[in-house]
């Protein structure tokens, strides 16, 4: 499979710069996965689509203010991109611009409230670098750090906005957007129906905007993802398999956390650990049975999973549906919800 494949063509004016005032007022496209047939609903129509039984699987990951903007010690201005915590004062990171900064470079942030040393280079340009400072990290990280809202949104949102009303566990440098549709209210009713929600968590790293730059998709590696699955939301998930219900998650980064814990028997197990899992068509789905996601970049590893658990055909027919209905696009645009 080629990366031009997974590509299509969208209209500027259908990026979603800025959320919706009300989380719930996005449009959702219901599609069945197995024969590409799509209605148009909206997204508080979840309420009545999920059924008695089923589970609904949540990723309860928070972004945290991952971009800072500073200066190189030397002169010019630097940004840098949190990655991956490695220990209390070290980080992986992406340096821009790269080239400026090499082993023994110092970054000053805040007046040098935050000083980064560049240790090394390591895979894919990333940096390792040892932060100094005074304070409490976190308190300095809320002070000088960004929200690092994806490059194709041009608009500043507030912190609250880009992460859903269930975020609990900071470490993802990018939000798990399928959630953010989702109110408090909405979440009652879905419980009050008898559908079980369960918490899960995947940190967001660098890979959801790693573009595919391989044009046989095989080639692409992803970056490692850290995750946590309860033993509770283990078993909560692996009885509603028993019964017959419909696990279904919320988003890529549940579907990957799932499919990277389930056992050769389908069961989901707990634990801790980090995954790259790279799923793409031809890909054998054994934890979930629906996915409840946005519409994606043209040749991204999103648009990728989401025609391993449909087909590429209908994927790219539903996309083109939405276009011509003119969805909002990416992570604040409107969903879609493949299912049985």
């Amino acid at each position: 499979m080629n990366r031009q494949d997974f590509s299509y063509h969208l209209p500027e004016h259908l990026i979603a710069h800025h959320p919706l005032t009300d989380r719930a007022a996005s449009r959702l496209m219901l599609i069945n996965r197995d024969t590409g047939v799509y209605e148009h609903r909206m997204f508080a129509d979840i309420v009545d689509i999920l059924q008695p039984g089923d589970c609904l699987v949540i990723n309860d990951t928070k972004v945290i203010p991952a971009r800072l903007r500073g200066n190189l010690e030397t002169g010019g201005e630097v940004e840098l991109l949190l990655h991956q915590r490695i220990d209390q004062h070290r980080w992986e990171v992406l340096c821009k611009p790269g080239r400026k900064c090499q082993p023994g470079t110092r970054l000053i942030f805040g007046d040098g409230a935050i000083v980064a040393t560049v240790d090394e280079i390591v895979d894919d340009g990333l940096r390792n670098v040892t932060m100094t400072y005074d304070g409490d990290w976190d308190e300095l990280l809320d002070q000088y750090g960004e929200v690092p809202l994806p490059p194709y949104i041009k608009e500043e949102a507030e912190k609250d906005r880009y992460n859903t009303v269930y975020a609990e566990h900071e470490g993802s440098v990018a939000a798990p957007t399928a959630g953010l549709h989702f109110t408090d209210e909405i979440l009652k009713q879905i419980e009050a129906k008898g559908v079980d929600i369960v918490r899960i968590t995947l940190h967001v790293g660098l890979g959801t905007f790693r573009p595919v730059k391989a044009d046989d998709i095989t080639q692409h590696h992803m970056h490692s993802e850290y995750y946590r699955v309860e033993e509770a939301a283990a078993e909560k998930i692996n009885r509603t398999k028993d019964r017959g219900g419909r696990v279904i998650a919320v988003g890529t980064t549940s579907c990957r956390t799932l499919e990277s814990c389930v056992d050769d028997k389908g069961r989901i197990v707990s634990g801790t650990g980090w995954t790259d899992i790279y799923i793409y068509p031809g890909f054998e789905f054994r934890a979930i049975d629906g996915l409840l996601t946005n519409f994606h970049l043209p040749e991204s590893t999103l648009i990728m999973l989401v025609s391993a658990i449909s087909s590429r055909a209908h994927v790219l027919a539903a996309y083109q549906a939405a276009i011509d209905e003119e969805y909002r696009f990416y992570s604040f645009g409107d969903a879609c919800l493949f299912i049985r």
